[in-house]
């Protein structure tokens, strides 16, 4: 028996919506063919912006599962700050 492919949604925050839809490229489907779900906190870029994971809901469409991952505001600022986390 094969597992269902469950399909990957990403929603960004209202802030960050216009800035996706001026991106000249599409969001890429970061996680198909994955067999091991993003967990809270995965950090994602896009765009030359970091997103990180704040919250994931399973859905079920009719024909397959669906995981949507709440992302947090975007920062360009990751890219080269680093912070002390000890």
């Amino acid at each position: 028996m094969s597992l269902p492919q469950v399909h990957t949604v990403l929603a960004f925050r209202p802030e960050d919506q216009p800035w996706v839809r001026r991106m000249e490229k599409e969001v890429p489907a970061f996680f198909a063919g994955h067999c091991t779900a993003p967990a809270l906190g995965d950090v994602m870029r896009i765009g030359g912006r970091q997103f990180a994971v704040i919250a994931r809901v399973w859905e079920h469409d009719g024909a397959r599962p669906v995981l949507r991952l709440y992302l947090g505001p975007g920062r360009a600022d990751t890219d080269t700050a680093f912070h002390d986390l000890g």
